[in-house]
């Protein structure tokens, strides 16, 4: 990795090269600073269309603008975190910029001004770096170093709002006059800028507001998961061909290959992967792997795909590393496929959002009787919430630009209210028998099962997004024979 321009004599290191002092920089000869200031192409960009969302992403403001007349709206996108001495963590714009505006750059701040008939939006984001006064080579965040920055001008027409300045921001919200919420957590600046002049009360009921509009998601939303989903599918296809790789490596090798589909098709994955080897699919989140993958085991791969608009995919399959299911691994297999199904089934518009939980955990509750390993009556079984031991979490969540989306949304909107159409949630029953678990008999120790797929809510019920990944356990078995042919 390249090294910034680095001060010649002791002296000079006193004053790092990135602070500018009267536009003259140490260990930088005048010559070399009027030679880096010409002799460059005009790369403004004349051409450029709206990006695919731009419909959404002002329909999406016009309602925030109409839950809040007459207030400042300030969403910043968030900045740049120090991953170890000079190197940054990538960058990713908070939910809610992005939400509204497409934008996914760091230091940018959308500001909603208010009028008489609604807001005024402008996006504040850094211009295109000054070759005048040498920031452009000479700032470690210049772009001879980071790449090239839209203008200002492409951005606005990119983006279909009025772009500013984002180092003027700062002041002009000193002096600003009348109500303002922010969104806190991104840009300390932002907010220190802002520190009199707003609540915490009130600025979370901003967050709120916008965690709770996006548990209905528009046609664009709908069409980006389903873009994810089918990344991840291929991306657990490209798994099950190096099974064998994987088995000469460990759990890396699997981890590997998925973020592979993930960075050629998508941005990212959208969360940390979950390659979960033997006992270490017992662990609900085990993202260290670092694991051996051995035959005759179990494979619980939880993996997704983030699309370069952020919309991720969250699928789970538990795959028999040799090919085929022991009998044991079979019957605790079909028992979490069985609550799949039933919590499936209870997905559809009017549905509480509680019933596909119920639905999975009695279904899971009746093994469990049925193996002896715990007393019954179902009934019993549920009340006391006994099957948790082995079910461990609920069975899924809101899926969206965040892998738990809406997760500032109110209780009475979100798990105690009810579905809609447009909706999009997880559906992921498991059964976990942790290894030193004495309750049950030795032979289910160290095994961990979990089924997951993303399921929209429709008009008439229900669309498994994911469902070109086979689940029952006789197809995921010739699905894997299919690929290791």
């Amino acid at each position: 990795m390249a090294d910034e321009l680095t001060p010649e004599t002791p002296e000079e290191t006193e004053e790092p090269i990135k602070q500018r002092k009267n536009g003259l920089y140490p260990g930088v000869s005048d010559e070399l600073a009027e030679n880096m200031k010409t002799g460059w192409a005009d790369t403004e960009l004349h051409d450029l269309e709206p990006i695919p969302q731009a419909a959404e992403t002002a329909a999406r403001r016009a309602r925030l603008s109409a839950r809040f007349p007459g207030e400042r709206l300030v969403i910043p996108a968030g900045n740049l975190k120090t991953r170890s001495n000079d190197t940054d963590y990538p960058f990713r714009a908070s939910v809610e910029y992005a939400y509204l505006t497409g934008n996914q750059t760091e230091d940018g701040v959308l500001v909603m001004e208010p009028t008489a008939d609604g807001h005024r939006s402008t996006i504040y984001l850094r211009p295109r770096s000054n070759r005048e006064n040498g920031e452009f080579w000479l700032d470690g965040h210049g772009e001879l170093w980071v790449g090239r920055r839209h203008s200002l001008t492409e951005a606005e027409k990119l983006y279909g709002i009025p772009a500013s300045d984002v180092r003027e921001l700062p002041d002009a919200l000193r002096e600003a006059t009348g109500p303002v919420r922010v969104v806190r957590g991104h840009d300390a600046g932002i907010e220190a800028a802002l520190t009199d002049k707003v609540t915490a009360e009130r600025d979370e009921e901003l967050r709120v507001f916008l965690s709770e509009m996006r548990l209905v998601k528009d046609d664009f939303e709908i069409g980006e998961l389903q873009k994810a989903v089918d990344s991840t599918v291929r991306g657990f296809e490209d798994v099950v061909k190096v099974l064998d790789k994987a088995q000469a490596t460990s759990e890396r090798y699997i981890e590997g290959t998925f973020f592979l589909r993930a960075r050629v098709e998508g941005n990212d994955v959208g969360y940390g992967s979950i390659c979960a080897a033997g006992p270490h699919a017992t662990t609900l989140h085990w993202v260290r792997n670092d694991g051996p993958v051995r035959a005759g085991d179990l494979l619980l791969l939880d993996a997704g795909v983030e699309t370069h608009t952020y919309y991720t995919a969250d699928v789970t399959r538990t795959l028999p590393i040799s090919g085929r299911y022991t009998e044991l691994q079979k019957k605790i297999y079909d028992a979490v496929y069985d609550a799949q199904e039933a919590g499936i089934a209870a997905v559809k518009p009017g549905a509480k959002y509680r019933d596909f939980h119920d639905a999975a955990q009695r279904v899971l509750a009746e093994r469990l009787v049925e193996w002896g390993l715990v007393e019954g009556p179902v009934e019993r079984v549920l009340e006391l919430g006994l099957q948790r031991r082995w079910t461990l979490h609920g069975t899924g969540h809101m899926l969206g630009m965040d892998v738990h989306d809406c997760a500032a949304a109110r209780t009475e909107t979100y798990v105690d209210g009810t579905l809609e159409p447009g909706m999009v949630l997880t559906v992921e029953p498991g059964l976990y028998f942790q290894a030193d678990d004495l309750t049950v008999p030795e032979e289910y120790r160290g095994i961990g099962v979990r089924i997951e797929d993303d399921i929209l809510v429709t008009e008439d019920g229900n669309r498994n997004l994911s469902a070109a990944l086979p689940r029952r356990s006789d197809e995921v078995e010739a699905w894997m024979a299919s690929l290791q042919g």
